[in-house]
């Protein structure tokens, strides 16, 4: 079972079983000067100049950043960057600033422990490979101290409240947005957010909109999608909980809905009132009651499509029967959508979209 599909679980269990499954999670991620108005100022992955990238800041330093844990004051400019989790390395890339450090991606990493969309911007700018530490024990405190940064991101994240006390004695630190789930934190709200830490609001903003841009372009281009409805989830004959539905709680529900599909009743009714859950487990006897144009799901092997086609129960799912379910098993095309950032959508829009719409628009 991939990392993610194990945090897609943490709200579908009982608290005591989250807890834990929050733990387990932590330990599997990456398994991921300004005066009067604004300045120019060199960042990047190296001390090395030559490398580093210059952009421009707005707005005044210092200033307040208001997160789930309180507020953090950032004196300058950040000129050494660490991220943990996924996704905060890639919009800070994606503003200019290159990192000095981020999680190696254990789930989902190309063969340098990174991902084809960080590594393509970051030639696109001429920066150098960030330091690449290991967060499979939980998040690398000794690793990030040891590149002197100042300031951590983790817009984007798990972290607990005792975990940001200990990284805030490293360095400032910008916690998830204030009233988010831990890894519910949605593209657009990381970017405004690191933005507005970097002071790159301004190139945030117009990042947030060529995206969408590129999103509402590939959904003119296929008006057939429009309205189609989907379940996004997991499912698995051998596994212990053969089905789970995403619910908008997840990034993966919520960029289909970009796209403009629409998420299945089934499952909005089902997740109705529980506004922090992921995910809803669902029983195989009601399968048939999934009823959707297009199911989505990951799966460890490609055999598994045979598998769930040849299940007595899991084979009435609607969209198995109406042969339009799309099969994901890589892993990187499956962490592009679901710690979505505005690298990764980009990419997911060449790489793993066009299954789905294919999918959506058979008759």
């Amino acid at each position: 079972m991939s990392p993610l599909t194990v945090r897609s679980r943490v709200r579908a269990v009982d608290a005591p079983d989250r807890a834990r499954v929050v733990l387990l999670l932590a330990a599997l991620l990456a398994t991921l000067a300004v005066l009067a108005g604004c300045t120019t100022g060199s960042v990047g992955g190296s001390q090395d100049p030559a490398t580093a990238t210059d952009v421009e800041r707005d707005g005044e330093f210092p200033r307040t950043i208001t997160h789930a844990y309180g507020q953090t004051e950032i004196t300058e400019p950040p000129q050494r960057v660490a991220t943990i989790s996924w996704v905060n390395a890639d919009v800070s890339l994606a503003l200019g600033v290159v990192p000095v450090g981020m999680p190696r991606n254990s789930f989902g990493g190309n063969a340098g422990g990174s991902t084809d969309w960080f590594d393509a911007e970051l030639e696109s700018v001429g920066g150098e490979m960030p330091e690449l530490y290991s967060e499979t024990d939980g998040i690398n405190t000794e690793a990030i101290a040891a590149l002197q940064p100042d300031v951590i991101l983790g817009a984007y994240s798990g972290m607990t409240a005792e975990e940001y006390e200990t990284l805030s004695k490293i360095a400032p630190t910008i916690a998830m947005p204030e009233g988010d789930v831990a890894f519910g934190t949605p593209w657009q709200d990381s970017t405004r957010l690191i933005g507005e830490a970097l002071g790159r609001s301004e190139r945030a903003e117009e990042l947030i909109d060529e995206v969408e841009d590129r999103i509402a372009q590939v959904a003119d281009d296929h008006p057939g999608v429009r309205g189609t409805t989907f379940i996004y989830g997991t499912v698995d004959p051998d596994a212990a909980e053969k089905i789970y539905a995403f619910t908008d709680v997840d990034n993966r529900p919520r960029f289909l809905e970009q796209l403009g599909m629409v998420q299945a009743p089934v499952v909005s009714e089902a997740s109705t009132g529980a506004a922090d859950q992921f995910a809803v487990t669902w029983s195989p006897e009601r399968a048939d009651e999934l009823v959707s144009d297009i199911l989505v799901t990951y799966a460890a092997s490609p055999d598994v499509r045979a598998a769930i086609e040849a299940d007595p129960l899991l084979g009435r799912i609607p969209a198995v029967e109406a042969g339009r379910m799309v099969v994901q098993t890589d892993e990187q095309q499956v962490l592009s959508i679901s710690a979505a950032s505005p690298l990764s959508l980009p990419w997911a829009l060449d790489n793993v979209v066009p299954d789905i719409i294919a999918a959506a628009e058979q008759n």
